[in-house]
């Protein structure tokens, strides 16, 4: 295999010359320059909040509510160090069941709507919906030697929660598809009439 030419080389000392003779070359700003695909900047900050400020100040909003909500439950319901949190069990999984219904009707309902998601799924039901203290709450339960009822706490809260986001799906398309049936006898029923 033929060896490349000191001189096309950027390793040898006249290469690495052109090669920053090519940087130093003057840039006109004027002029855009195309950009590799591989190569792009990725946006900055203060541009992505610009541009989606209406959208982070819904989150914000829905945000705020969803972790007031769940404040006043762990009020209402609360729970000894290392026991049981049926508060913070309570609120992730109707959190996964209400998530579960957002998302049937988003599919379908929903779909072309621009603040409906940002609010409720990630606003107010991020705020709702808790990990840290699931996880506080479980090491909590391991550090006070109830083992068994934070292991029990640990699995059922994931498990209970997957069966609340199915459930909350079949409700969902459910509700659908008898709204849509609904509204097909109602328009048979008027077509009958006219």
């Amino acid at each position: 295999m033929p060896r490349s030419s000191p001189r096309s080389s950027p390793r040898s000392p006249k290469g690495r010359a052109a090669v920053d003779a090519v940087h130093r070359l003057p840039v006109d700003p004027d002029v855009p320059r195309e950009e590799s695909p591989t190569r792009r900047r990725p946006p900055l900050l203060r541009d992505v909040v610009r541009e989606h400020r209406d959208v982070l100040a819904v989150i914000a909003v829905g945000g705020a509510i969803g972790s007031l909500g769940r404040w006043a439950v762990g009020e209402l319901v609360p729970h000894d160090p290392g026991g049981f949190a049926w508060s913070t069990f309570a609120v992730n999984v109707s959190g996964a069941l209400l998530l579960g219904l957002l998302m049937a009707f988003m599919a379908d309902l929903l779909a072309s709507t621009r603040y409906v998601r940002p609010l409720l799924g990630v606003g107010v039901l991020g705020g709702w919906t808790t990990f840290s203290t699931y996880m506080f709450d479980t090491r909590a339960g391991l550090a006070a030697d109830r083992v068994p009822t934070a292991l029990l706490y640990l699995g059922g809260t994931v498990v209970v929660g997957l069966v609340a986001v199915w459930l909350g799906l079949v409700a969902g398309r459910w509700v659908i598809v008898a709204a849509g049936r609904a509204g097909r006898r109602r328009t048979r029923k008027g077509q009958d009439r006219g």
